[in-house]
């Protein structure tokens, strides 16, 4: 049985992604960080890591993109994630019993026009799922959770309004990490990658100058924490064959100073979430 380890707890929507990329055969290894997430995979303690990287409102994770480039890990797929957020009780709570609101404080923020109609005290928790999981465990009924379905089922709640989250096309993008081993599937779509440039002007545009017949879908920089106001560029490229991204990464290698190659894989489809809960 595969190790997968999330950051989070079981139940939350790092552990959906997993099962949507995985399947539900495979042992879920919760860890309270991202950093922890990328040492587990490292260590051989996971055989896979699932990673968010970016999300469609709020951006790119920009700490993740640093994880990845000091930990030496490959990027082995992606997956996007429909994050649909619901408001939860124990099984015999009904809405004119509740009094206070627990989940993360993005969950919060993500259903506040939903919460601001309702006189609801509003309590900022860890983690969504742990959310869930405190008002099973405690027997709380005036306190509601906001989290997954996936957690509802965990920890035997009743989903009392669910799709609350008041942007319905709220999607996070989940990176697959795995220990290095150079293999590239022979029907990759996509590749990630960063390279670095010199500092001298129009250094950038002369470096993507060199890609041709190929889609840059991601351009994002982060800087370099040993060289003040230097930046790491990282870049996702879609390719219609492998030949096309070897040529491309070729022109790269020549124009930039640096280049490293995180992993080429299948893109993930941007589709609303029907696995099964």
């Amino acid at each position: 049985m595969l190790k997968i380890a999330i950051q989070g707890y079981e139940g939350c929507f790092h552990h959906i992604a997993a099962n949507d990329y995985f399947g539900r055969d495979i042992s879920i290894m919760p860890q309270d960080t991202f950093r922890g997430v990328a040492a587990a995979v490292k260590r051989g303690e996971a055989d896979m890591g699932m990673m968010a990287i970016e999300n469609s409102i709020a951006g790119s994770i920009i700490a993740n993109y640093s994880i990845l480039q000091d930990a030496k890990l490959q990027v082995a797929g992606e997956i996007y994630l429909p994050i649909k957020q619901n408001l939860m009780v124990l099984p015999d709570v009904e809405l004119e019993d509740i009094r206070e609101v627990e989940s993360h404080p993005m969950a919060l923020l993500q259903c506040i026009d939903y919460l601001d109609s309702r006189p609801w005290k509003l309590v900022e928790s860890e983690d969504t799922a742990l959310s869930a999981r405190h008002i099973a465990e405690k027997g709380l009924r005036h306190t509601a959770a906001i989290a997954s379905e996936l957690a509802a089922e965990m920890f035997g709640l009743k989903i009392i309004a669910p799709e609350i989250n008041t942007i319905k096309s709220n999607y996070t993008r989940f990176m697959v990490l795995k220990r290095h081993d150079h293999n590239i599937d022979p029907h990759a779509d996509k590749a990630s990658l960063y390279f670095k440039t010199d500092h001298r002007e129009g250094s950038l545009l002369r470096t993507l100058s060199q890609l041709q017949g190929i889609n840059l879908s991601k351009l994002q920089s982060y800087p370099i924490p040993s060289e003040p106001w230097h930046y790491l560029f990282h870049i996702d490229l879609e390719f219609g064959c492998l030949d096309d991204y070897i040529r491309n990464l070729d022109r790269l290698q020549e124009a930039a100073e640096e280049v490293h190659v995180y992993g080429v894989y299948r893109s993930g489809l941007r589709k609303d979430h029907t696995a099964e809960q």
